[in-house]
């Protein structure tokens, strides 16, 4: 006869309390994609007596953190692909250098230096970009979550002016 039973009090963190439901939650849920309406989240929230004022103040830090998460995605690719295009020229570049010292003198000779001595700048970018921790990544970060916020004003400043003169 096997029951579960615990003759101890267990206490928990608030991490491992977290970390319990959540995976309650996934084994409860059968589909990946099942979603839960916003009363079901009151409900739950009600049963661990958590306050609808405190559940409301969660979810809005949650999106908050979604937005910003969202926000460091596009970043990230907006220096992805800033990267890929200077390789690009990297590329171009150094493979004309090559062929014309190829076809020039029938060898290679002075192109490789060329080669190595852009490569490094390249490597030293690609470091840069690929790296998604530290200081200068959150500097970098909020200097261009700074730049996208003014052109966002200024995109709506526009459309709004447009739109006054359509009328």
């Amino acid at each position: 006869m096997t029951t579960f039973e615990t003759k101890t009090t267990n206490l928990y963190s608030q991490e491992d309390v977290q970390e319990i439901l959540h995976l309650a939650i996934a084994r409860h849920a059968d589909d990946k994609n099942k979603e839960f309406s916003y009363d079901q989240l009151l409900e739950i929230a009600a049963e661990l007596q958590i306050s609808p004022e405190s559940l409301k103040l969660a979810e809005r830090e949650w999106l908050d953190q979604q937005g910003e998460i969202q926000q460091r995605q596009a970043f990230n690719a907006y220096r992805q692909g800033r990267f890929k295009k200077r390789l690009g020229n990297y590329v171009i570049v150094n493979a004309v250098l090559l062929l014309v010292n190829l076809v020039g003198s029938g060898g290679l000779s002075w192109s490789l230096y060329i080669l190595l001595l852009l490569g490094l700048p390249v490597c030293l970018d690609a470091w840069n970009t690929y790296q998604t921790k530290g200081e200068d990544y959150e500097m970098a970060f909020q200097k261009w979550y700074r730049k996208h916020q003014v052109k966002q004003l200024f995109n709506n400043t526009v459309n709004r002016w447009l739109k006054g003169w359509q009328i």
